[in-house]
């Protein structure tokens, strides 16, 4: 029974979910941060300890791993250039290997991606297949006990994808959209945390890669309509859509990528978008883990808004205890 678990990358969006999971179980948990006030939501979780930490560096990322029985690294960028790719998903992932070869092995449930390839389209999934690649060798070394997620797209209240979406609408008349056709296969935020789980405490998931994917396939340009509906916009009716040819698409996002902040798209994410974000069927699943994943058009119209506060709040309690 794992005793004590490091929770890498634990304050952003799937950590909280894998958190509220964990405590369930009563399990103690370390989630260190670079800023305290990132996690201010955890402070007061009783079997949650908070440190502030940067665990990209090396002997910070050591003495962490050496304290604890397990790793879940959720650790991972969306946007950057090759170096930061490389930076996050490959040279810290050997850092990792490294500490738990040298705390005697650790037990390690990585998410990376779906669509991770050595020769993906875009900087994005390569990296992440070569992150797994460096956790795989450790693995067979005997470093580490290794488990992997790839998710597709992940979908929640607190997401940044079909929130930013719905957001978009609510602001602008029309919506320009490149990679429209795009396919993806949206995962829930809570079956992504209760994969995790099962992974941790399952040991026929050691050695395994899982696609983490929701039962529904959708176009984006379906999913950014859906986001407008849900939210209510134009009476629920939501924004037009224009797709837009990949010259324009990259043209556009270019642009996006010299504005202040985080990009809404980067030419890289649109390399991504080259090939279907969906389950290639060569790998095991959710069901799986003994997960039936929740649908995004039963859970999506719960949490953008489409019904009253308190009905959603209903819908959403009698959703999450599947």
């Amino acid at each position: 029974m794992t005793q004590r678990v490091l929770i890498l990358g634990g304050s952003g969006f799937v950590g909280r979910h894998v958190v509220e999971r964990l405590q369930r179980e009563g399990v103690a948990m370390t989630v260190p941060t670079r800023r305290l006030t990132a996690a201010r939501h955890l402070w007061h979780q009783p079997k949650v300890q908070v440190v502030v930490a940067d665990v990209m560096d090396a002997p910070t990322l050591m003495r962490l791993v050496e304290a604890h029985d397990a790793v879940i690294n959720l650790i991972a960028i969306l946007h950057g250039s090759e170096r930061q790719f490389e930076r996050v998903h490959v040279e810290f992932l050997r850092q990792l290997a490294f500490a738990c070869a040298q705390a005697g092995g650790r037990r390690v449930v990585h998410i990376s991606a779906l669509g991770a390839a050595a020769d993906g389209p875009s900087k994005y999934q390569r990296s992440k297949a070569r992150g797994e690649a460096v956790l795989g060798q450790a693995a067979e070394l005997g470093s580490l006990r290794l488990s992997v997620l790839r998710p597709s797209v992940i979908f929640g209240a607190e997401d940044r994808f079909l929130n930013l979406f719905a957001g978009l609408q609510k602001v602008f008349p029309l919506i320009p959209l490149a990679g429209a056709e795009a396919r993806f296969q949206p995962v829930w935020v809570r079956d992504v945390a209760q994969a995790i789980v099962t992974c941790l405490y399952d040991d026929k998931t050691v050695g395994q890669t899982y696609e983490a994917c929701g039962p529904e396939v959708w176009t984006l340009r379906e999913l950014v309509k859906a986001a407008g509906r849900w939210s209510g916009v134009a009476g629920g009716k939501g924004r037009p859509v224009l797709g837009l040819s990949m010259a324009l698409g990259r043209l556009q996002a270019g642009v996006m990528e010299w504005l202040p902040g985080r990009p809404l798209m980067s030419r890289d994410n649109l390399d991504s978008m080259r090939v279907d974000n969906v389950a290639s069927g060569q790998l095991p699943g959710l069901e799986t883990l003994g997960i039936r994943a929740a649908p995004l058009s039963a859970v999506g119209p719960l949490y953008l808004g489409s019904t009253g506060p308190q009905a959603r709040l209903d819908a959403y309690r009698r959703t999450a205890r599947r």
